[in-house]
């Protein structure tokens, strides 16, 4: 077990199974508080990253049923909310890059919910939600809600409040000019 020399009363702050050595002797942080207190991650990267994974988890329990990943039914609900959208618009909408957007449109178009047309240039492509990518959505909306209203009750009002302006400012002063 690996032991770490740290000051006393810094037994919250450790990981699960981790034994510290202080004036009281080893003591060690039981595995069990692993799950209901994650140590803050000094880098925002990470921290939003893990947050994104477990948020994604929750999403993709309920979206499963319907045959979607979240990421899939994010792009269905923003071609429903927009209308149609270029390629590079719906890329910097979701802060996405072209080659995981394609990978993720790709699935959607063999299931004819999106489609797919030439823009004025060779380059530019235009996708749209069809009709079967309506009903889809409507299909999956109610257990979208369930996740969201999991989500947002662990949060209470005010802390989701916060959550949405603050990722919304994350991704705004974190794109390239």
């Amino acid at each position: 077990m690996p032991q770490t020399p740290v000051h006393p009363g810094a037994v919250d702050d450790l990981p699960a199974g981790v034994a510290i050595r202080s004036s009281r002797g080893l003591v060690k942080r039981p595995r069990r508080e692993l799950a209901s207190a994650l140590p803050a991650l000094p880098c925002a990267c990470a921290s939003l990253r893990r947050a994104s994974r477990a948020v994604t988890q929750l999403y993709d329990r309920q979206l499963r049923s319907e045959g979607l990943r979240p990421t899939q039914f994010t792009l269905l609900q923003v071609l429903e909310r927009a209308g149609a959208l270029t390629q590079g618009r719906l890329g910097e909408l979701l802060a996405l890059d072209s080659t995981t957007l394609s990978r993720t449109l790709r699935p959607l178009e063999e299931k004819g919910w999106v489609r797919g047309r030439p823009g004025s240039d060779r380059r530019e492509r235009h996708w749209e939600l069809t009709a079967g990518g309506e009903r889809k959505l409507a299909e999956a909306v109610p257990a979208w809600g369930r996740a969201q209203r999991e989500l947002r009750s662990r949060f209470g009002e005010a802390g989701w409040e916060a959550l949405v302006a603050g990722l919304t400012h994350a991704a705004e002063v974190s794109r390239d000019e």
